[in-house]
C-alpha cells in the first residue's frame, strides 16, 4: 500500500511489546524449572549421600570421635579400603558393613591386615585401643547404616542346651562341636573360638567374616544368638569327667593314644611274657 506524501507514518508496537513479553515470560519459566529442578537434586543428595556425622546414626556418638575415627581410618586403613572406604583390588568395600564388622576385624586383631591375605592370618593382639576401635567403627558407622556393636548380652540367662544343639547343627561342620577350630578344604581355617569374648561371638555372627555366612535374625533370632554364646561359655569351664580332654578337638587324638599307648603296652606286654617263657 502507497502512502500518500505528507501522511504520517504510523506503526503499531502491540504485537512487538506482546513478543517481547511472551519471551520473557519464557525465560523466566525455564529459570524456574532449573531452580527448582536443582533444589530438588540437592535434597535427593541431601536424603541419600553418606553423611559425616555419626551423631545422626550413633547415639551418644559426636562428630569429635568420627572426626578421629577419620583420621585413623586414613592412616591404617585408606591404602587397601580406599581413600573413602569404596575397596579396593585386594580390599571390599566398607560402606554398609556397620560398626560390628569393624569392632570384630579390629578387635582381634586382624585388621589392619600385614598382608593382603587376611583370612589366612590367625587372631591377634590388637594394635589399637579399645577407645580407637570405637572412634574406627563409629566413622564407618557414619558412612551407612549397618549392624552395630551389641550390647548388655545377658547370655546367662538363655538355655546352653538348647544352645548347643544350634551350635552342632549352624558351626559345628567348620568349628568343632565345642568351638575349637581346625582346617577346612581348599586351604581354609575356621578359627578357635577358646579366645572369643562374647560380643566378638555375636558380632561374627551378625556379620559373618572370611568364610563364614551371617546369620540374619530370621534365621537365629537373639535369643538363640545369645544361647549359643552360653553354650560355648559353658564348655570352657566344664571339668572333663573322663580325665584329660587332649584339647577337647574330637575322637581322633583319643583314638591315638588309644593305639598308640594302648596297644604299644599291650605289644610290650605280650613281647615280655614270651621273653620270660
Amino acid at each position: 500500500m502507497t502512502r500518500e506524501p505528507g501522511e504520517p507514518t504510523v506503526t503499531s508496537s502491540r504485537p512487538a511489546d506482546a513478543s517481547g513479553r511472551g519471551r520473557r515470560s519464557r525465560r523466566l519459566s525455564s529459570y524456574g524449572v532449573l531452580l527448582v529442578s536443582l533444589a530438588a537434586l540437592g535434597g535427593l543428595y541431601a536424603a541419600v549421600a553418606p553423611s559425616g556425622n555419626a551423631a545422626n546414626r550413633l547415639p551418644g556418638v559426636g562428630a569429635q570421635t568420627v572426626s578421629y575415627g577419620r583420621q585413623l581410618y586414613e592412616v591404617s586403613c585408606a591404602s587397601c579400603h580406599g581413600l573413602n572406604a569404596e575397596g579396593g583390588s585386594n580390599a571390599p568395600s566398607l560402606i554398609g558393613v556397620g560398626a560390628a564388622a569393624v569392632d570384630f576385624q579390629v578387635g582381634t586383631g586382624r585388621m589392619p591386615a600385614a598382608t593382603h591375605q587376611a583370612a589366612e592370618e590367625p587372631r591377634k593382639p590388637p594394635r589399637f585401643s579399645q577407645d580407637q576401635i570405637h572412634a574406627l567403627a563409629a566413622y564407618v558407622a557414619s558412612l551407612a547404616p549397618g549392624p552395630a556393636i551389641p550390647s548388655d548380652l545377658n547370655y546367662q540367662a538363655t538355655d546352653p542346651a538348647l544352645g548347643g544343639d544350634l551350635f552342632r547343627t549352624n558351626c559345628a561342620a567348620c568349628h568343632n562341636a565345642i568351638g575349637s577350630g581346625g582346617d577346612l578344604t581348599y586351604g581354609a581355617y575356621a578359627p578357635s573360638l577358646s579366645q572369643a569374648t562374647p560380643t566378638q561371638i555375636y558380632e561374627a555372627m551378625l556379620t559373618g567374616p572370611e568364610q563364614m555366612p551371617p546369620f540374619s535374625n530370621s534365621q537365629l533370632s537373639s535369643r538363640e544368638k545369645l544361647s549359643i554364646i552360653n553354650y560355648l561359655m559353658t564348655t570352657r569351664n566344664e571339668a572333663n569327667p573322663g580325665g584329660n580332654g587332649l584339647g577337647r578337638i574330637g575322637p581322633i587324638p583319643e583314638g591315638a593314644v588309644g593305639w598308640i599307648a594302648g596297644i604299644g603296652l599291650l605289644v610290650g606286654v605280650t613281647v615280655w611274657i614270651g621273653a620270660r617263657a
